[in-house]
């Protein structure tokens, strides 16, 4: 029995596992890479046959954890995809989502290199389109929570909630070869307590092999007051200098609690009466499956629900559809909020409303999620006087502002809380989805508090589970 790491090790993104049991292959998530320098691997074959792949299971629809499927499909596979109902749902929509941005990537990309002389060392095609995400639905296969799914005859797979996005899922896998069984479970990303809209996450008490996220491993969330607040503060200065509030946005599960928490600060007269769009098709559909499928949120979200009370819509707000209305916003003459994906800046419309309002000292650009090392938004962040956006350089003018609070990751004290959940001692415990030094930090610390042996897998390292 083998654990193959094909991504999230020894970085954030690129989630890929596999599965090895009596020579049958079960693969745990297909994602895209999105740090800059680990973009190239992308395009690369996957790293295990694909046509070897029997089975494979889903955690979330995040694209670091999906994007790569249908990839995967046009390289032959043609297995089941098991996922809860609601990542079901919203699986299409991330996936042609991403298929449209890489192929208007690709056409701006190569107008750009022909226009400066140069070319690009990828061929200038999509690493999929959208006759690709139609061979991939086909395969999804929906499941509920706590339900046993046979993956491949001897293995065993049941999803529980996660509680970092709607749908999101921990996966806990029993796998019997001859006469060894063996329990891993796949923490996909673990989110925090008392969140709005989404419950908490589960907690396991019994494995053999652990494979657990380690984003925040080396720090807490700031506390930095309350998230109504630090809104209400950061939008109110920006309408009063006349600037527009510019927030990257990931369509999945950030948009729907910024629409939350927005919403509650109109209501309480709070912050100005402005405008506030989100330009997302994506953001858009997401949002209204989070409402179709409500069974799946916190109770709060329901007796909003039950009692007649949008709780994702509210006076002002506007969702686009269209390029031309996404346009037609920065004609706007009056202060707005512009949420847009993608969260991290490097695809999207979110690059277009920061060509039109990095270099203006009156805007400010509102982070709200973790930023991956190498991507724009974390160049941004960092301070970066000057940033190259569609192939042109721009300086920084505008307010760069960071509201802590929002991620939908667990921080360190709340990966050690799940971490000590486990009532007798796994025989190891793999840490992945960490920059390089927090997540040898964190096994470091889980090693010394708790005793597990933990381990922190190469790319494409193998593992015998012995």
């Amino acid at each position: 029995m083998k654990l193959h790491f094909l991504g999230a090790a020894r970085q954030v993104t690129g989630s890929r596992y596999c599965l090895e049991v009596a020579g049958q292959l079960v693969m745990i998530d297909c994602g895209m890479f999105q740090e800059r320098k680990f973009e190239p691997r992308n395009w690369d074959p996957s790293p295990i046959t694909t046509l070897e792949i029997r089975s494979l299971l889903l955690t979330h629809v995040h694209i670091d954890h999906c994007g790569l499927l249908p990839k995967l499909v046009r390289e032959g596979y043609r297995g089941p995809i098991h996922t809860t109902r609601p990542s079901a749902a919203m699986l299409e929509i991330m996936l042609r989502d991403s298929a449209g941005i890489q192929e208007e990537d690709v056409r701006y990309k190569k107008k750009r290199h022909a226009k400066e002389g140069r070319t690009s060392p990828h061929p200038y095609e999509p690493l999929y389109n959208e006759m690709d995400v139609d061979r991939t639905m086909p395969l999804v296969r929906e499941c509920d929570y706590a339900q046993p799914i046979e993956a491949v005859p001897g293995v065993t797979a049941r999803f529980f909630d996660a509680g970092h996005i709607l749908g999101s899922a921990m996966i806990q896998v029993d796998a019997l070869e001859g006469t060894q069984r063996r329990r891993i479970v796949f923490s996909g990303d673990i989110g925090q307590h008392d969140k709005p809209i989404i419950r908490d996450p589960s907690f396991l008490k019994e494995a053999d092999y652990v494979v657990m996220e380690s984003t925040y491993g080396n720090r807490n969330h700031e506390r930095a007051g309350d998230v109504e607040s630090q809104l209400a503060r950061v939008i109110s200065e920006t309408a009063a200098r006349g600037g527009n509030v510019i927030i990257p946005t990931f369509a999945v599960e950030r948009a729907q609690e910024l629409i939350y928490y927005i919403g509650r600060l109109v209501r309480a007269g709070r912050i100005p009466a402005l405008p506030v769009f989100l330009d997302s098709p994506m953001a858009v559909d997401v949002t209204a499956i989070y409402l179709r499928f409500h069974e799946y949120t916190d109770e709060a979200m329901r007796q909003m629900i039950n009692s007649n009370q949008p709780p994702l819509k509210f006076p002002g707000l506007t969702m686009t559809r269209t390029a031309d209305e996404s346009k037609r916003i920065n004609g706007l003459n009056q202060p707005c909020v512009i949420m847009a994906s993608s969260g991290m800046c490097n695809a999207g419309r979110i690059k277009h409303h920061l060509r039109n309002n990095i270099g203006r000292p009156q805007a400010t650009i509102l982070f709200v999620g973790h930023q991956g090392e190498g991507t724009l938004g974390r160049l941004i962040l960092d301070g970066a006087k000057r940033v190259r956006i569609h192939g042109q350089e721009y300086q920084v003018r505008a307010k760069i502002e960071q509201i802590f609070g929002f991620s939908g990751h667990a921080d360190h004290d709340g990966l050690m809380r799940w971490i000590s959940h486990f009532q007798r001692r796994p025989r190891a415990v793999f840490l992945t989805h960490g920059e390089e030094e927090v997540a040898l930090g964190l096994a470091t610390e889980i090693t010394a508090k708790l005793g597990f042996a933990v381990e922190v897998p190469q790319y494409q390292q193998a593992v015998e589970l012995l």
